[in-house]
């Protein structure tokens, strides 16, 4: 339970920057999503 929307935003901004910019994913390699879209363009 977040106590403000504030709260919730942070909350939210930091795990989608997680998701796509230090979270690895052995079905890209073993890259973030970020690298591998910026190595694919």
């Amino acid at each position: 339970v977040f106590s403000s929307q504030q709260e919730l935003d942070l909350e939210l901004f930091d795990y989608v920057n997680w998701f796509n910019n230090v979270r690895i994913h052995g079905s890209l390699d073993y890259l973030t999503p970020n690298e591998y879209k910026l190595m694919h363009l």
